[in-house]
């Protein structure tokens, strides 16, 4: 498989052509090259289907070769085959997957042109989430659920940050996504696009997110909007005030008392959960 075009075997760790994967965590130089790195064959094989962002180039292993040569070829992708000593020597650390591509940023869509792209009727917000885990674990949720698009606040951590992008299983370089520079008027654009902004918040005045879709209307007799946005904050603070105000209906998840709130990614799978049971019953209900 070596000799297949398009895959060349190199046996110098030090060999520039292997350049873009040094440091891989040096997150720095990512943003200063417009590179990012995926690791792992399911993640490597997502950014190649997904097709959002050029491939410069792939690492891999020989077993990693037989697994991905035919996506990694038929894309076109020039791809270095390695021992897995030389992958360790080139990253710096122990490395098991066997697998990695270089990928390129390219210019970031602004949030309008999101908005043009997606058709989804369910968007997800999130406002100052710093821990790159939860990040990567919502754009996950949001990939399993059906989500559109996923709109950023201001401190909200670098979704192709690479522990970003393996914690979401490569959601992250598949999920459209954009930055809201002015915040929170960026909420204004989503509702001018016809999204109601739902804000996810343990406060006990807020609508039970259970009653939702209850009898086709929302807990204060409005008709279920056709279009939705759920709002998520850091698990500490919370929302914002000003994000809060700017929504336009809180709605928590109940639970026991012994405990007031779950980490934030854990919650938004359970409101993103109940919110597509819910579009789910409408295109039923649409049909007969």
């Amino acid at each position: 498989m070596s000799g297949a075009p398009g895959v060349l075997t190199i046996e110098d760790p030090e060999d520039p052509r292997l350049a873009d994967y040094r440091e891989i965590r040096d997150a720095e130089r990512r943003r200063r090259d417009g590179t990012f790195i995926a690791e792992g064959r399911q993640v490597v094989r997502r950014l190649l289907s997904a097709g959002r962002y050029r491939v410069r180039s792939a690492l891999v292993t020989p077993p990693a070769l037989h697994a991905l040569g035919d996506a990694l070829g038929a894309a076109g992708v020039p791809t270095y085959l390695v021992r897995q000593d030389i992958v360790e020597a080139v990253v710096g650390m122990e490395f098991h997957h066997g697998c990695l591509a270089a990928g390129e940023r390219g210019a970031e869509p602004t949030a309008e042109a999101i908005l043009a792209e997606t058709l989804c009727p369910r968007l997800v917000v999130l406002e100052g989430l710093g821990d790159s885990s939860n990040v990567g674990a919502l754009f996950r949720n949001a990939l399993a659920f059906g989500v559109g698009a996923v709109f950023l606040a201001p401190g909200t951590a670098d979704p192709l940050y690479r522990k970003a992008i393996r914690v979401s299983s490569g959601a992250t370089v598949a999920m459209p996504f954009a930055r809201f520079a002015d915040w929170p008027r960026g909420l204004e654009r989503l509702r001018d696009a016809g999204y109601t902004v739902l804000a996810l918040t343990p406060r006990a005045e807020a609508v039970d997110i259970g009653e939702l879709g209850d009898g086709g209307e929302l807990g204060n007799g409005r008709p279920l909007p056709a279009r939705l946005a759920l709002l998520l904050g850091t698990e500490g603070r919370g929302l914002s005030d000003e994000a809060l105000a700017a929504a336009d209906l809180h709605v928590r998840i109940p639970m026991a008392p012994e405990m007031d709130s779950l980490n934030v990614a854990a919650a938004g799978a359970v409101a993103l959960h109940w919110l597509s049971r819910i579009t789910t019953a409408q295109v039923r209900g649409a049909g007969r």
